[in-house]
Parts: C-alpha cells; structure tokens; sequence
C-alpha cells in the first residue's frame, strides 16, 4: 500500500458453511445448521457490526407481523400475493408460512415477551396461549430487546469462537475448477488492518436489503435518518450479481408511508390503536378515491387493499393540494378511551410512546421535540424514499430453488433457497419474489436455508476450494480507496476537496441524486419514463467510472466506500428491471409514465436479469408465473 498505510495482514480461513451477516436470517441459520451439523460439519458467521444489534431489528419490534396461528398457509401466500400486485413465488411463501410459527414459540422460550390474551395469560404460545393480535397475521410483543435476545440463542449454538464480528465482506469469489461455483469470499476488518480470506463449500449471503441508494427526505444532520437500517447497502444484490446469481423482481421496492421525519413505524397505530389516516380536511383518502383504485382490479378487491395502493390514493391528495397527511392519534386515543377507567387511560398513553421505543427511539424523541401528545396532536404522514428488500413489503432479490415437495421443475433445482451459482445461498432480504416475512419469517426462511446448506456439504464432501483470481491483486482492489488518499491527499489544502479522489459521503450524494431525479424517487413523486431511465443510466455508468476513484483515510471510510460500492450495483440493476418492465405494476411506489397502466396479459411475469462475471454485459428476460395456491388449493372462499 502506498504512503504510511502498510499492506494488510492476509488471514485465511477455511471452513464448510460460511454465513455473512448477522441479522433474522443468519440468527435462524446459525442455530438451525448446528443442529443438523453434529461436529462433522465447521460453521463460520461473520459480521459486518455485532450480532447483538445487526440488522432490521437492531433497535426492536413492538410487533411480530408473521404469526399463522390459526390460519392456513395457503390464505398466507393469497395475502402476499394480493399485496404485491399478484407476483410472487408461492411456493417459497408456503414455504415460510408453514415454519414460521415455530420460530416464534422459539423466540418466547428463550425469553421474548409475548403479549397475551386476558383468559390465556402467562401461558406459552407453544401450551395454548393465545397472543394479542393487532392484525391477521401481527401479535403485539415487548420487544426492545428482541434482537439481543434471537441473537443470544444463535452465538449459543454456534459457539462465539465461530463468530467474527467486525468483519465487511465485500466480495464472493468462484471457483477455478468448477464452472458457476462458489468457493469463498474476501472481506477486511474494520477495526484492525487485516484482510480475511475464506475458503467455503457453502455460502449463505444474508447481509439485509437496501438503504441511501435514493436521496432521504431528511437533509443535513438528518440524512441517517431512515426507515430501514442505514448500514444495509445492498450488499446482498452486489455481491451475488457480480458473482452471476439470477436476480429477480428488482424492479419492486418498498415506499412506506410513515411518521414524518422520524420515520416511526404505522402499523400499531392502524391496527392496535385503530388510528385513521386522512388528508388535511379529515377526509379518510382511500375511502374518497375508491374508484380510482378500481382499475387495479383484482387487486383492488384483496381483502386489505395492497399497500402499493394504498399510497397511490395518498399521493393523489398530495398532488391535488389536499396534503398534508394526518395519522388521527387524537381521534383514535379519545375512541378506545370512551370505555376505559383513568387507570386505564394513562397505560394506553404509555403504550403510544412504547410503540416507539421498542423500535423507533428517534420518532419518540421527534415527538417530545416537537411538543407532541398523541391523544391531543395529530401527526403528519409521509411516502418516504424507496427501499429495496425482500422481507418485508417488497418482493426484489436473488431467484432462488424451491422447496422439492411444492415447487415445479423448473423453479428447482436440488437444494432449497440456493441460488443459481452453485453452493451460495441466501435467506430474508436476499429470497426475491417473496415478501411479508418480516423478522420471523426471516429466521424461519434462515433455518430453511441452514439445514439445506448442512445437507449439501454433505453431499458435497469431495469439495476442495480453489479461489478464483490473485488474492494480492483482490486486496489491491479492496484498499485501492486507501491508496487513492495516501497517494493524493496532500495534493490540496482541505483533504475533502481533491480533484484526483471522491469522498464515499459526496459519492453517495451524486447516486442518490441520480436515483431520486430519473429513477421515480421523491422529488418526482416516484414517476419515470424510458428517456429519464436511460438518462440515469447514463449518469451511473460514469459513476462507476469514478467509483475506482474513491477515497478512504481509515478502515470506517473504507467501509462506507464498499457499502457505496454495492449500493452502486443495487441501483443499476433496480434500474435495469423498471427499464425492462413496461407497465405500472406497482402504481404508489412507482409510475411508468410512459406505461401507466397494468397490463396482467404482457407483464404478470417475473422478470429476472443476470450480470455475465465474463463478458461483463447484463441479461435480462421474462419468466412465466405459475399460481400454486389456486391450482393446490382452490379458490378462496
């Protein structure tokens, strides 16, 4: 390395399973893999930050939003299916919803509070104990701690001395010997000056969904204020593209209407407290622009309108001046509280407030710094930018072969939730096609995963790793930003403005700039049209032309230069799938303007798109849907 940076020390690791994350997802299959392993089997996980507190639920839930229960699997995958403009992969969804529940009496046993019902209180879900719903498929929990304590059972398991914390994997490298086969990955510390180099039969890549690839609605000091956690940069999608993994449903994301600014979470307050959204003039919007909703028929018809949907009334208000939006808390409180005694009343305030800390501490402390009670202030509601995920209301990701007893030929392809390079397989946010997992069905769909990976090292035992490519010339590429700054940075007086390097910071700015202006963000009310798209993907290939020119003055730089990195291939192949995609499938969290309608007889298809590693040139096509629940199960009733 160039200037006082020294080469990092080279450390490498073998072993059979490799897990990369640290979130629902490797939590499940951390703990599931184990127990099919015996000790035949070496399992490694390995964190960008601290299982503790990584991923979606770092900062809590105040709900667990997949709970069955009583309900089939199959009303399940209607549900999903009707929420996301009718495609999705049902057989994964299955898939989830017939081993959800189990994690969650898991999640009880090993400590999660689990609110219950007056006549089954104190009683475990596992004897009987029936949660309170605040949906169909949601149960209240207290869970600040939620995630510390998933995590506890999982580093249980494994054993800590199989967990690296600390550690950003940037890239999974092939095989040398075998065609279209994993074989390791690369990643540094960003604690220490120390490259890890891991040899793996098996790699589950679950490093969480999407995060800043659109520019927030928060400016300044407030930019890290997101829905979604800010440190998931997409690695998930990079990583396995550039690999040549078939990515699916990119064109999909996630625009969640929330709490203004502090990007709170709404679904207690529609469910538990029994809020209402309105315009400005009290008027409930999608009662008002009913009709207009009708064009999305059958969709229009599910039995909670889809979200998508749901938005796209919101955005019609806005756009004809009757904004802002109010959640009515007042309204909402003063309704429940008509029955309640004093005592009563001040728990159910604590239970406003609580919603929040469980999960969302910055929409508290919005709260309390704007002068808000929520029994006398309404809030304002607001689209934020888009996300991209795949386990919660999206559906974008990785194809993936299904289960073997439910899926058809053609969607299998020999070990479930494996992807289309041989050995890597992924989980949660990575599974295209299949949303409204939340966090326990992410650990459900993790254990899924685990046990499949145990099964295929097995299978695969003879497997001896051969890494593709110059590990001395990957670590180049890796501390090339270190070298860009040592060899430059005294070529100006203020270190941040070099005309011979780009801080991650302004790098972001410009791909979030980018996004938001030509590829239906914010400031477009979330409209594109094809000139706009191939405007932005212009604009993107000169980015990267300039992401070799980052910049990084420490190991936490080089960090945010990588996360940049990969945002940079999440954004072009979100780009490329709404290019591709020539309808408005998703009206709400975007609009073709150029294709504003649906159109069920061209486009009710998956459309799936591979990144070549060899020519380099991106691929993309159709491929059929196939309604599993109606042809299993019949039509609902």
């Amino acid at each position: 390395m160039a200037g006082t940076f020294g080469d990092p020390e080279i450390i490498e690791v073998e072993t059979d399973i490799l897990i990369v994350g640290g979130g629902m997802a490797a939590c499940g299959a951390a703990f599931e893999a184990k127990r099919w392993a015996g000790d035949s089997v070496k399992i490694t996980l390995v964190d960008k930050a601290a299982m503790d507190r990584s991923g979606a639920v770092a900062m809590g839930l105040s709900a667990i939003n997949t709970y069955l229960g009583d309900q089939k699997p199959e009303d399940y995958c209607r549900m999903v299916s009707a929420d996301l403009m009718g495609i999705t992969r049902d057989d994964l969804v299955f898939d989830v919803g017939r081993h959800v529940d189990d994690s969650v009496k898991l999640f009880e046993e090993w400590g999660l509070p689990i609110w219950k019902d007056k006549e089954t209180e104190g009683v475990p879900l596992k004897d009987g104990g029936k949660p309170v719903r605040s949906g169909k498929w949601q149960i209240m929990i207290n869970g600040e701690g939620y995630k510390t304590i998933v995590a506890e059972a999982a580093k249980k398991s494994l054993g800590i001395e199989n967990i690296m914390e600390r550690v950003f994997i940037v890239k999974y490298l092939l095989d040398t010997n075998e065609d279209n086969r994993i074989a390791g990955a690369v990643g540094f510390s960003v604690r220490e000056h120390k490259l890890f180099v891991f040899k793996a039969n098996a790699i589950l890549n679950v490093a969480g969904g999407c995060v800043n690839i659109f520019r927030p609605r928060s400016t300044g000091e407030g930019m890290g204020r997101t829905w979604y956690p800010v440190w998931n940069a997409g690695s998930t999608y990079a990583m396995a593209a550039e690999v040549g993994a078939e990515l699916t449903m990119m064109e999909n994301r996630f625009v969640p209407a929330r709490f203004k600014d502090g990007y709170g979470p709404v679904g207690a307050w529609f469910l538990l407290f029994k809020s209402k959204a309105t315009n400005a003039y009290g008027e409930d919007y999608t009662v008002k622009n009913a009709n207009m909703l009708a064009e999305y028929a059958p969709y229009d018809k599910a039995a909670v309108i889809p979200t998508c949907l749901r938005n796209h009334a919101m955005l019609k208000e806005m756009k004809d001046g009757n904004g802002p939006i109010f959640m009515d808390t007042p309204t909402a409180m003063a309704k429940l509280a008509e029955t309640m005694t004093p005592k009563e009343i001040k728990h159910l305030e604590a239970e406003a407030w609580e919603d929040f800390l469980d999960m969302c501490i910055g929409q508290a402390g919005h709260w309390a710094g704007m002068n808000i009670r929520p029994e006398e202030t309404k809030s304002e509601l607001m689209p934020t930018e888009p996300y991209l995920l795949g386990s919660h209301s999206g559906c974008c990701g990785i194809w993936v072969s299904g289960p073997s007893d439910i899926a058809p030929a053609e969607w299998q392809w020999g070990y479930n939730r494996m992807t289309t390079v041989k050995g890597l397989f992924t989980a949660g946010d990575g599974v295209g096609a299949s949303g409204h997992k939340f966090s326990s069905g992410s650990h459900a769909e993790g254990r899924i995963a685990g046990k499949e990976m145990v099964r295929f090292v097995k299978d695969n035992a003879g497997f001896s790793p051969s890494l593709k490519g110059d590990i001395h010339e990957i670590a180049e590429e890796i501390y090339l930003p270190v070298r860009n700054y040592f060899e430059h940075k005294d070529k100006t007086t203020a270190e941040d403005i070099n005309p011979f390097y780009i801080t991650p910071k302004m790098f972001q700015m410009r791909l979030q700039k980018y996004m938001d202006e030509y590829v239906a963000g914010c400031s477009t009310y979330y409209q594109t049209n094809a000139v706009m798209l191939g405007i932005g993907l212009n604009h993107i290939t000169m980015l990267q032309e300039d992401s070799k020119h980052l910049r990084a003055k420490d190991l936490h730089e080089l960090m945010r230069a990588w996360e940049n990195y990969h945002r940079m291939w999440a954004a072009e192949a979100h780009l490329r799938h709404i290019q591709f995609r020539e309808e408005t499938r998703y009206p709400g969290f975007f609009y073709r303007t150029d294709f504003p309608k649906l159109d069920e007889e061209n486009w009710k298809c998956f459309v799936n798109s591979r990144f070549n590693p060899d020519t380099r040139e991106w691929e993309l096509k159709k491929v059929p849907h196939i309604d599993l629940v109606e042809k299993h199960y019949g039509a609902s009733h």
